[in-house]
């Protein structure tokens, strides 16, 4: 086994998915399928959105974003590990490791503020349809996704920092499929106390704010659905909703999985929880544009116009 200390020029290797090697050649078929249509997808979305005027409107903002997040996260990952797939490119710089790490977490966090955005979205636009415009203006929108990404960021920010401070003198095999924070905390020498604890209390208070705040969103979303008087109203309202629902649940469930097992999982396989992280970052921003274009109409028709080049069209 390689061993490295702090002084010489620093490299690690990514293991790929411990247990699956011989599968990996094979495995990154569906992977590469899976990214192109991430990939293809978020950027028709962001097309569509950007050439069509009557799709600027904050809930089409805020899916830009979400859109955009999602070409960060599956880029920061996907090239680097169809390399180690395909080409046994499993070296990777530390510098390079600690930009991809800031990359998937820190996006991770902005994604999950953009989520909460889009659920205020929803209720004001239920809850206070009157005064949906006044409130969120552009100013409005703009503090809102500041927020958000300056909120990931900086959290994120300390924890690059502190990985970069450590000192590693040990085996430097990632068994990761990227540079993932707890599995380089795990090959430094010395006191990783800090590491640990600011990890699992950003992660926890992030994700728990926002899961609550979106939790309390939807329930009031749910009050004034059952209250309205039209059942086609109500259906209108539950499908409009039904699709962030999915969303979220794409995203929070396989994160919290990966996250939680990679600190106290270890009766689950390595290669399980590696396959579920690897998913994380890969199927919610595949799914996500399919999901937003099968449940908004201007999307699927301005999709569909595209598709027939007709160019795009004002809806009547």
């Amino acid at each position: 086994m390689p061993y490295l200390n702090r002084s010489s020029p620093l490299s690690f290797i990514l293991a790929g998915i411990p247990g699956l090697e011989v599968a990996h050649f094979w495995i990154a078929f569906p992977f590469c399928t899976m990214y192109f249509m991430a990939v293809l997808g978020n950027i028709t979305v962001l097309l569509v959105i950007r050439m069509d005027p009557n799709l600027h409107l904050p809930m089409f903002y805020f899916l830009s974003m979400l859109a955009a997040i999602d070409l960060v996260l599956t880029t920061s990952m996907m090239p680097k590990l169809l390399s180690i797939f395909w080409f046994q490119s499993h070296e990777i710089v530390f510098e390079g490791c600690v930009v991809q790490m800031f990359f998937i977490h820190g996006f991770s966090a902005v994604e999950s503020g953009i989520l909460l955005a889009m659920a205020f979205d929803r209720y004001l636009a239920i809850c206070k349809p009157l005064h949906y415009s006044a409130i969120l203006s552009c100013p409005t929108i703009t503090k809102l996704v500041s927020a958000a990404v300056v909120r990931g960021l900086s959290l994120m920010t300390p924890l690059t920092c502190m990985v970069s401070s450590l000192s590693y003198c040990g085996p430097r095999v990632i068994a990761h499929s990227y540079c993932e924070h707890m599995s380089v905390v795990k090959l430094a020498c010395g006191d990783t106390w800090a590491n640990n604890i600011y990890g699992i209390t950003a992660a926890t208070i992030m994700v728990g704010l926002d899961s609550i705040l979106i939790t309390i969103s939807y329930m009031l979303i749910l009050r004034a659905v059952m209250g309205l008087p039209s059942k086609e109203a109500r259906l209108k309202s539950f499908g409009t909703c039904g699709s962030h629902i999915c969303v979220i649940l794409l995203f929070y469930t396989p994160g919290l999985f990966s996250f939680y097992t990679q600190r106290w999982g270890q009766s689950i396989p390595t290669y399980l929880h590696i396959l579920t992280a690897d998913l994380y970052l890969l199927v919610p921003p595949m799914l996500n544009p399919l999901i937003y274009g099968i449940r908004t109409k201007p999307i699927r028709e301005r999709v569909l116009t595209l598709v027939w080049g007709k160019g795009i069209q004002p809806v009547s």
